[in-house]
């Protein structure tokens, strides 16, 4: 039986179980304002054991438990809402090449052939389109910075050029200015994240994984000095190995377990929009806006104009290491004291294993959007596209993105706690990365070669007197 606290949604597109019954998502009182995701069935029973135990039920803990299960390994994955529920849900929907840190570069080449495979893998549709993503610059600065990261990702094989005058204006149809030039990858692509990454979990599932939802991890136990098994709320599991996939709460997690794991909530707003037509048919970003076009004729549009962090001691804790982020991003992320902020003066570590955690006391994150946010959204949306002055707010939300002082994963292994994988802090970037590097943390909770370079995401790398490069974009 699930918590009293619970309730039945079902969302407007049900899947359907296997006698043919209405599939039923289980979601929090609180969880009201995200968008609707897919049901995914939870299992009722907790295994006594598995090989490997998944803390976090989004795109990259469910990627990581395909993985594993197609290696033959037994698979347990702990969601403490539901899958999907938080930023895998809310993010944008884009899988971009696009503007990439150099560093995520080889991750997001290798997820991009999932994607472009992923309805056949999965079987099931997951609104992959490879419409193309376009950023599109104002002057002459945006116009060098472009032009840096085509060099930069020359290497490459995305098919990104340079785009200006009549070849940018067709990309921007109904635009209602010309701009200076763009940067175009054509092999990028959009997917719906509120019906991909639960296929992605019923797949997992239907090769033996073990998915179990409104379970929330405690603690680890531990063994001469080595991961051995996991406290839930429901009961213990033992395992080998532990992949940390908790995205905004990891650093929590982390700090209980005595892991030092540099990481900010940024609150990001975004809305949908009723049926366009004759809307962009690529996915497009001009400095405060991001969009996309939906599989319901919609457009998703993320502002990226005014972000929120709530004051929190993690905030103080890691002041040092997130002084470049913010001085780069003065203008754009705010402190806030809010009940989110109060939240975070609350939930501090010191539970044990037998204590009621912060993870249940929130099962799933569910912040107000910004209305300043929603309004500038729309309204640089109709000054850019006239075709959308008479189109409607359909809903909006919002989501924290677990952002790291450089804007780049942790995907490695957790020195002081052999046997615990960390796969956290995307940064607004993990839905698109998600396939690859959930693969990678599998390969390293396993001891297998990921075949990619993971030195720019270990987790030690904000040692005293080690540089800190903000990349990309959040």
């Amino acid at each position: 039986m699930h918590p009293p606290s619970a309730f039945i949604l079902l969302a407007p597109e049900t899947t359907t179980d296997k006698d043919g019954g209405a599939a039923r998502a289980i979601v929090d009182k609180e969880d009201q304002m995200g968008p609707y995701v897919d049901a995914v069935p939870s299992a009722e029973v907790l295994p006594a054991r598995a090989d490997v135990v998944i803390v976090g039920g989004g795109v990259i803990g469910v990627s990581a438990a395909w993985h594993l299960v197609s290696q033959g390994l037994s698979v347990v994955l702990c969601e403490k809402g539901h899958i999907a529920g938080e930023q895998s849900s809310r993010n944008w929907g884009w899988c971009r090449q696009a503007g990439r840190d150099m560093r995520e570069m080889p991750l997001i080449t290798e997820s991009m052939r999932h994607w472009r495979g992923m309805a056949e893998a999965v079987g099931a549709d997951v609104g992959y389109h490879e419409c193309g993503v376009l950023y599109i610059g104002a002057n002459e600065e945006d116009e060098a910075g472009f032009q840096q990261w085509f060099d930069d990702a020359s290497g490459y094989d995305t098919g990104a050029r340079m785009v200006r005058g009549a070849e940018l204006a067709k990309l921007m149809p109904g635009a209602s200015r010309a701009y200076r030039a763009g940067l175009f990858v054509p092999t990028d692509g959009r997917a719906e994240p509120q019906r991909a990454v639960p296929a992605m979990a019923r797949a997992a599932q239907a090769r033996g994984a073990t998915l179990i939802a409104h379970c929330s991890v405690r603690a680890l136990e531990r063994s001469a000095g080595r991961v051995s098994g996991v406290v839930t709320s429901r009961g213990r599991i033992a395992c080998d190995a532990v992949i940390l996939a908790g995205g905004a709460w990891s650093s929590l997690f982390c700090a209980n377990e005595g892991v030092r794991l540099p990481q900010l909530k940024v609150l990001g707003t975004v809305l949908r929009t009723s049926p366009v037509e004759n809307g962009p048919p690529t996915c497009g970003w001009l400095g405060d806006i991001g969009y996309r076009k939906r599989a319901d004729g919609g457009y998703t549009i993320g502002y990226s104009g005014h972000r929120y962090t709530p004051v929190s001691p993690e905030g103080f804790k890691y002041l040092r290491e997130y002084t470049p982020l913010l001085k780069q991003n003065w203008r754009t992320i705010r402190p806030r004291f809010d009940s989110a902020a109060w939240r975070e003066f609350r939930d501090r570590p010191g539970w044990n294993a037998e204590q009621t955690s912060p993870f249940e006391r929130t099962r799933t994150m569910d912040p107000q959007p910004s209305q300043r946010g929603v309004q500038a959204a729309m309204d640089s949306m109709r000054r850019l596209y006239p075709a959308f002055n008479d189109t409607r707010i359909v809903q909006e939300w919002a989501c924290y993105m677990d952002v790291t002082p450089d804007i780049i994963p942790y995907i490695g292994p957790a020195a002081s706690v052999p046997g615990l994988t960390v796969a956290t802090g995307f940064s607004g970037h993990g839905f698109g990365i998600g396939p690859a590097a959930g693969r990678a943390a599998a390969d390293v909770a396993t001891g297998r070669n990921a075949g990619i370079d993971l030195a720019p995401f270990s987790l030690d790398r904000f040692a005293p007197g080690m540089p800190i490069v903000p990349g990309g974009e959040i």
